[in-house]
């Protein structure tokens, strides 16, 4: 299992809100547009669509250090832990579109177990919707990401998935179930608390997962 973190695990959405709409705010921008436009990819790709002219890097390592600093209400989402807890380790790798530094702190302030793989975008270089992230991960386990179902909330996530090969579960943190399925999400889940794991009983020892479907996405 590959799992974004922010709006997946982690529930980082109101610290994404503050640092987005300041940094909105002083260059001029509509905040919520910037940041519906930033959730779910590398936030040096917002930059520079935002500010094609300016310098990115630095104006990335600014939304970095804000970032970092503010993990006011960052905490973990239902049924994060107990999922994460319950899978095998070499089984399920988390791939975030914040930097390797950012995702090292929300995981640590929402008390969640480190992955042996976090793929992080200070790992690759084309983020999401890209399915780079989502391939590198498969390979560090040793899969291929058709064997790998990955959990996303976000439309740019769902792509980069799904564009890797893998089955994709969309969970309904940010978006509702008709855009998560025009994403290509195969499932739609409230949060990973409707993920339960039960025993293999083919003797192959793959993962075998029971969903209980978002109400309004039946």
């Amino acid at each position: 299992m590959l799992f974004d973190m922010d709006g997946v695990l982690v529930d980082s959405t109101p610290a994404v809100e503050r640092v987005w709409t300041k940094w909105a705010l002083d260059h001029g921008f509509e905040p919520a547009e910037v940041v519906r436009a930033a959730h779910g990819r590398p936030s040096i790709t917002t930059v520079r669509e935002y500010l094609p002219k300016a310098d990115h890097e630095a104006e990335n390592r600014l939304i970095e250090r804000w970032e970092i600093e503010d993990l006011e209400g960052v905490i973990a989402l239902p049924g994060a832990t107990e999922l994460l807890n319950a899978l095998p380790a070499d089984r399920w790798a988390i791939v975030t579109s914040c930097t390797r530094a950012l995702g090292e702190v929300r995981l640590g302030a929402a008390g969640l177990p480190r992955p042996v793989v976090l793929v992080t975008s200070s790992d690759i270089k084309n983020g999401k919707p890209a399915p780079d992230p989502y391939l590198k991960a498969a390979e560090f386990l040793g899969l291929a990401a058709s064997d790998c179902v990955v959990v996303e909330d976000a439309p740019a996530g769902i792509r980069a998935g799904k564009s890797a090969g893998a089955r994709v579960i969309g969970v309904s943190t940010i978006a509702g179930c008709d855009e998560l399925r025009a994403s290509g999400a195969d499932w739609v889940l409230e949060n990973c608390a409707a993920i339960r794991l039960v025993p293999p009983d083919d003797g192959a020892g793959k993962l075998r997962l029971e969903l209980t479907l978002a109400a309004p996405c039946k």
